[in-house]
């Protein structure tokens, strides 16, 4: 079964794959060879396997590979996909700053600027969690485990990103051993009760009205997210008042405008102040400016 809908003119699919690393994280999947992203969803209970392309400039083709849906869940995924690529956001006053600089017009050309995110923020704050202090490689592992042990099968090599309950459900003895997930387990476990309970509801931060700051705290109050964590899971939600910086990003900084030299994050910090509310995306696409030469920069 194939959906197709029109996107943003803006909108870059390939681009927003690649904006960061979640696209190389399951359940989504990169399928190099003939240009798809392929992603597991949940609809209401129903686990699909789909895949993703823009086969024309301004639309989006989604194939679903393990039966029929209904109408009502065809929307559900259409609604989920559009979470994921950002398509109801407006980023004509990003892409209007962005052309007042010279370093930054390579930007709107080629359609950067949207960062991939997952369909639920839960998804994503317990990825964003999975990628402190460790290497991509431990992040991948947590996350394929937390997959293959946790989620719903849909084939023999594809899962689910796990629900909630699933890992509310768990001991933390389990998530030391079979996800190994160290230290971050009785944070995931602590988050999933939460959620489970009603206490905490991460799915209203996407359409939360509180300024940025305050937004900010309330994020930082999830244990296990720290300054570094909160201010990428800002990002996914569409604020980029803050940096969110990690040693990769300090050492780039240094590649590019510091000669080599080591700084302060201060002084990283006031380099971007400039930028205003947009500052958290133009570091990003700054550092990352190399990934955008290549079809498949990683």
């Amino acid at each position: 079964m194939k959906i197709r809908f029109s996107t943003p003119k803006d909108f870059n699919f390939w681009r927003t794959v690649y904006s960061h690393g979640w696209c190389a994280l399951p359940p989504f999947e990169v399928k190099k060879e003939d240009s798809r992203l392929w992603r597991v969803f949940e609809l209401s209970g129903k686990v699909l396997l789909t895949k993703i392309c823009q086969p024309l400039r301004s639309a989006l083709t989604i194939e679903t590979l393990n039966g029929a849906i209904a109408q009502k869940e065809k929307q559900e995924l259409v609604d989920q996909v559009k979470t994921c690529f950002r398509l109801d956001e407006d980023y004509a006053e990003f892409y209007a700053e962005t052309k007042k600089r010279q370093a930054f017009r390579w930007v709107p050309k080629v359609g950067a600027g949207r960062l991939l995110r997952a369909p639920t923020v839960f998804e994503d704050v317990v990825k964003m969690i999975c990628t402190t202090n460790c290497s991509w490689a431990l992040t991948e592992t947590m996350v394929n485990n937390l997959c293959k042990k946790l989620g719903k099968q849909v084939d023999d090599a594809r899962f689910a990103f796990p629900q909630p309950d699933a890992i509310a459900d768990c001991t933390e003895k389990f998530l030391r051993k079979e996800i190994r997930s160290g230290y971050r387990s009785p944070y995931l476990l602590e988050l999933s009760k939460r959620i489970v309970k009603s206490q905490l509801h991460l799915e209203a931060w996407r359409t939360s009205t509180l300024p940025t700051d305050e937004l900010y705290e309330e994020v930082r109050s999830v244990k296990g997210v720290g300054p570094y964590a909160a201010a990428n899971l800002l990002k996914l939600l569409g604020r980029y008042d803050y940096l969110g910086i990690d040693s990769w990003c300090r050492k780039k900084f240094f590649e590019l405008h510091k000669n080599g030299r080591t700084t302060s994050d201060k002084i990283i910090e006031k380099f971007y102040e400039p930028f205003g509310k947009w500052r958290g995306l133009f570091f990003w696409l700054d550092l990352t400016k190399h990934w955008y030469d290549k079809k498949f920069p990683f």
